[in-house]
């Protein structure tokens, strides 16, 4: 499940934080977990039907920062000209999804393929007929739920923007204060007034010390110069810095400059405090649009996951499971996505398995190198998917909601503590169990292998006759062949190289390397389970396997007699 999550195409803030709140529906809420499910089929058919849109949608969600923390902010605090930007920036982003979702206006793209626009093939008759019986699924799949729709900020975006450019850029402009018109008018004409003065001395120095001073009136002088120490004493000029080989000097300031100057200071201190006033004014605003603004942010979120899991589901072939009341789990074609990925790089081909379960003990048994555990994974990945709201990896799929899941993989150490992997499993064992309850689904992968086969039999036994009496549904993979001699067991086996053409495999593996004759013998397993009603019909394919891959003849044939 988190590889799944962690690959899902998330692309707001939002969405990312509305992943990791996610929670899965117990048994009870399977009315709530349906319209989710139906909410994702609508988005998967909207995503299909409208691609350009989604990808301006989702060019949208790649720009969106975070300012919740600036709006929740802005009740208590005056705002910073940045953090209101990140404001402006959001409204416009928000007014731009709320064209895309709610009038489907993609600017340049207003071509856009539309599934309403599209006329049948066939005669007229047979368009006519076709266009009546699925106009309203084209309405349906053209338009984004209207609970993703965005509540309209529009008179905040005005407060924010008195221009009306709607560019994503912020200032305190004097729109916002014909005050700050007035202020800034006087400080521009002080400006222009020292301008003038600086350029009225820079023209003098140049006719009467023929000293010329760039645009930003000063000089680099060398020290090599011969008019270096002339030049320098010039009392018009001041040093501003200086090196071993240079010295930069500036136009001194006139008394009247000097006056002008202090004009500005005084200027700018007002100005200051109305843009301070401005901002508060603006804040205020902001705050007075909190809900509105949090809400929408939620919605974007949703958005963004909605449209996420549908793309998920689009690019993985994923299904929508029916809920059921009862406790089953049922699956045909089942995938384990995170293999398929790693297969499919690979250039090869999944093989589905197809899967019933219910209430009671379930084991699986069968070939050495036949997917047992993967089986085991795909029967806790399906369920727990369909609990997530997302659709499952499988051809059709049957889940009726679990209150505990858990899945043993008997592999682990606590290095730690000090334990073995069995101690390591048997405390997971105990955990399980202590936290197990009714309508549990109970995963565990060769228990006790870690021991010697005489207690590992015995104690998987019992956890069976344990299990069997509980409202779980239990899926176990053991090796112990007498442990499905149990009535009241089902036990599913792996199909595994009993169909297998012998003379080819092993045409195909004689004059192979190491690694790929591991790779040959994958080829030609069959990992589909079906169901064996006789108990001891348990295969022994470890020996053959061992055999193909090189092990010694006569350790082959000691083992064959032992058995």
């Amino acid at each position: 499940l988190d590889y799944i999550m962690f690959n899902l195409n998330l692309n707001t803030p939002f969405g990312k934080k509305q992943l990791k709140e996610i929670q899965p529906f117990y048994p009870g809420e399977e009315a709530d977990l349906r319209a989710e499910l139906d909410r994702v089929e609508h988005m998967i058919h909207f995503v299909r039907q409208n691609k350009v849109l989604t990808d301006k949608m989702q060019e949208v969600f790649m720009e969106m920062k975070d300012p919740t923390l600036t709006v929740q902010r802005s009740g208590s605090t005056t705002l910073s000209t940045v953090e209101l930007y990140e404001v402006k920036s959001l409204l416009l982003q928000m007014r731009q999804l709320r064209k895309l979702t709610i009038e489907h206006e993609v600017g340049d793209y207003k071509g856009a393929h539309c599934v309403s626009e599209c006329k049948p093939a066939g005669g007229e008759a047979e368009g006519l007929a076709a266009e009546s019986g699925e106009e309203k699924d084209a309405q349906l799949v053209n338009t984004v739920p209207e609970e993703y729709f965005l509540t309209a900020t529009e008179d905040l975006l005005d407060e924010l923007d008195p221009t009306g450019d709607r560019m994503n850029t912020f200032y305190i402009y004097n729109e916002f204060s014909p005050k700050l018109t007035e202020l800034r008018g006087k400080k521009r004409e002080y400006e222009v007034l020292i301008r003038k003065e600086q350029k009225q001395k820079r023209e003098e120095l140049r006719k009467t010390q023929g000293v010329q001073l760039t645009p930003k009136f000063d000089i680099v002088l060398a020290k090599s110069n011969p008019d270096f120490e002339r030049i320098q004493a010039l009392p018009e000029l001041e040093i501003v810095d200086q090196d071993y080989m240079s010295v930069t000097l500036q136009l001194k300031p006139t008394e009247e400059i000097y006056k002008y100057v202090k004009e500005i200071e005084e200027i700018n201190a007002q100005i200051e405090e109305e843009e301070e006033r401005v901002r508060g004014m603006l804040s205020k605003k902001i705050s007075e649009k909190t809900d509105v603004l949090l809400e929408n942010c939620e919605k974007i979120g949703a958005l963004d996951l909605a449209l996420a899991r549908a793309v998920y589901s689009i690019h993985h072939d994923l299904t929508k499971p029916e809920i059921v009341d009862e406790h089953i789990i049922e699956f045909e074609d089942g995938r384990n996505i995170q293999v398929e990925d790693v297969i499919r790089e690979k250039g090869k081909t999944y093989c589905p398995i197809s899967l019933e379960l219910k209430d009671g003990v379930t084991l699986i048994t069968g070939a050495n190198m036949g997917g047992k555990t993967i089986s085991l994974k795909l029967a806790g990945q399906v369920p727990i998917m369909a609990q997530y709201g997302f659709f499952v990896p499988a051809k059709r799929a049957k889940i009726g909601l679990s209150n505990y899941m858990q899945i043993l993989i008997g592999d682990s150490q606590s290095v730690e503590r000090g334990l073995s992997s069995f101690g390591s499993e048997m405390e997971e064992l105990k955990e399980i169990l202590d936290r197990g309850q009714e309508r549990s689904l109970i995963l565990i992968d060769e228990i006790a292998s870690g021991t010697n086969p005489t207690e590992g039999t015995a104690l998987t036994k019992s956890l069976v006759d344990y299990l069997i009496e509980k409202p779980y549904i239990s899926l176990i993979t053991t090796h112990f062949e007498s442990v499905t001699e149990r009535e009241g067991i089902v036990n599913m086996q792996v199909r595994g190289l009993s169909d297998c053409n012998f003379d080819l495999l092993n045409r195909e593996i004689q004059y192979a390397n190491r690694r790929d004759r591991i790779n040959i013998i994958s080829k030609h397993m069959d990992y589909r389970l079906y169901r064996v009603d006789n108990k001891t019909q348990v295969p022994k394919e470890a020996l053959s396997i061992a055999a193909m891959l090189g092990i010694n003849k006569e350790i082959i044939e000691g083992a064959k007699k032992y058995m």
